[in-house]
């Protein structure tokens, strides 16, 4: 099982409660086929009401941002295995079966796997490619499942090897 973690950039702006929502929702096929167990959202400011609603409602956890994002949520997730999503991420079609697969598969070494995110912007999806090329991450990002044990502690410096996925992470 995989514990969902969901980054919410700017919870006051227009949408973002909404795009939280779409995330949310999209996880719930997840939580029924027994893939995604928990879920935990990470905001700068988990005493939001509308995050605090959005989390009680859903059963989430809120976690205050820090430094990392995936980090902070580590120490709250109940999984060995953090699916990692910005709010208004939807994985697409075959998600659930792409993740199962790679979370029971994946050699203890290698302890990120990567789903591409086509609405990123260009500079983060050229920096996960060549990333993905190389084998190799000192940064975790949007749409990578990672190892919970890699993140506690994590130093930006240190690289974990990564594996591109099949599948993709549509923008709601």
């Amino acid at each position: 099982m995989i514990t969902a973690v969901v980054h919410v950039t700017g919870a006051e702006a227009p949408g973002a409660i909404e795009a939280l929502a779409d995330t949310l929702s999209a996880l719930v096929a997840g939580v029924a086929a027994g893939l995604v167990g928990d879920a935990v959202i990470v905001a700068a400011d988990p005493a939001d009401p509308e995050l605090a609603v959005m989390a009680d409602s859903t059963g989430a956890a809120l976690a205050a941002r820090g430094a990392d994002p995936w980090a902070s949520a580590a120490a709250l997730a109940r999984r060995p295995w953090l699916f990692c999503l910005e709010a208004g991420d939807v994985p697409a079609e075959g998600w659930i079966r792409t993740l199962d697969r790679f979370t029971g598969t994946a050699p203890p070494e290698v302890a990120l796997g990567r789903l591409p995110r086509p609405h990123a912007p260009w500079t983060a999806r050229l920096a996960a490619r060549v990333e993905a090329a190389r084998g190799s991450t000192r940064r975790v990002r949007p749409g990578d499942v990672v190892r919970r044990e890699a993140l506690v502690g994590f130093s930006p410096g240190r690289a974990l090897r990564v594996r591109r996925l099949g599948g993709t992470l549509a923008c709601a």
